[in-house]
């Protein structure tokens, strides 16, 4: 029963994280799968990608009926991303033989950096969907597709990472704002996700079927609701809530992992 808990609670989260803040699922999933439940960490990224997979494109529908996903330079670096996610999982795959609990020490220190990471540096400033389409030029897009291929394989070696980094993209290198930011990158991820989960069941990973209905109907849950919430927020408001929870989780799911 408390496994079930833990389910149900873990999907919750990650949807959360991903309608806020465009976050991948496995931030949330993959540390508390690994460290409560004693999943082994591919395949508890393999869970995490699978939702990743619905609640990234209902909370990217949930973005665009707002106007806050550019279309036509998300495609461009989704191609890219596509590719780097095949690369990732496979070498995911050959780092999981040897150090089977690594993936999952890695989403848990991930989780901590980026709760960090949007308390100090949150993300305030942008341009909306129309404005970064029209002032993308060919060199900012050349590298925002490199830059999508590296995210891709981070996503499909870890299932985490590829939301945040994705965000980077949109707002460093794009200049988009946070809303537009969360749009766009969940829009792709729903492809990197759906890439990295077929590749990790190809490549062996065990399934626990119910478990994974549990996690993934709830991660869609949550998302569906915080998506909501978070196109009708303040930014800065986004920032802190988001931020507070993912180090709080982390700092929480390691010293279990460390300590139990």
């Amino acid at each position: 029963m408390i496994l079930y808990v833990v389910y149900v609670l873990a999907g919750l989260g990650a949807g959360v994280v991903t309608g806020l803040a465009g976050l991948s699922a496995a931030v949330v999933i993959t540390p508390l799968l690994t460290s409560l439940c004693g999943w082994a960490s591919y395949d508890a990224v393999t869970v995490a990608l699978a939702a990743d997979v619905l609640a990234s494109m209902l909370t990217a529908y949930t973005y665009y009926k707002n106007k806050n996903i550019d279309l036509k330079n998300g495609v461009f670096v989704a191609i890219t991303a596509f590719l780097g996610t095949v690369i990732g999982s496979y070498s995911g795959y050959l780092f999981s033989q040897a150090q089977p609990d690594g993936l999952g020490y890695i989403s848990m220190a991930t989780t901590i950096f980026l709760g960090i990471k949007f308390l100090v540096r949150p993300v305030t400033k942008g341009n909306d969907a129309e404005e970064g389409s029209a002032d993308i030029g060919i060199k900012k897009r050349a590298l925002a597709m490199f830059l999508g291929c590296g995210i891709g394989w981070v996503c499909g070696f870890t299932g985490s990472g590829g939301g945040v980094l994705m965000l980077t993209v949109f707002t460093i290198v794009l200049g988009y704002n946070l809303k537009v930011a969360v749009g766009t990158s969940t829009m792709i991820m729903t492809l990197v996700a759906l890439t990295g989960a077929v590749s990790h069941v190809a490549m062996g990973a065990h399934m626990d079927y119910i478990p994974m209905l549990i996690v993934v109907a709830f991660c869609v849950l949550g998302a569906y609701v915080s998506a909501k919430f978070a196109n009708k927020c303040e930014i800065k408001r986004l920032n802190r809530v988001v931020g507070t929870c993912l180090f709080i989780l982390g700092v929480i799911t390691i010293s279990i992992k460390l300590f139990l």
